[in-house]
């Protein structure tokens, strides 16, 4: 199992936009069904996210296919890119975590 996790920096004025957006993307996910969460961090260094959006994925093949097609509609998922991309100082950064389950 591995998780997705997408990074965004957004100016103050724009953060709670930014939450809609990410909100939105939450429930896009779990629709799906994966399961997904928004993370706000508490405490960030120097220049990291102001929010952050977590996707629990089986397979790589899976993540590949959340990132080209969304969660949406072709449409829907190309409206909210756009208006994402608006508010964004950044690109957004994305990791892959591999879970390594303990015996």
């Amino acid at each position: 199992m591995y998780i997705a996790r997408f990074s965004y920096s957004v100016l103050p004025v724009n953060r709670q936009r930014a939450i809609d957006f990410i909100l939105r993307e939450v429930e896009a996910a779990t629709n799906v069904p994966l399961k997904a969460r928004m993370l706000v961090p508490l405490t960030r260094g120097q220049g990291g996210a102001s929010l952050q959006f977590e996707v629990e994925i089986n397979s790589l093949d899976q993540f590949d296919r959340f990132r080209e097609l969304g969660s949406e509609s072709d449409k829907e998922t190309a409206n909210w890119i756009h208006g994402f991309r608006e508010i964004l100082i950044c690109p957004p950064v994305v990791e892959l975590l591999r879970i390594h389950a303990s015996k």
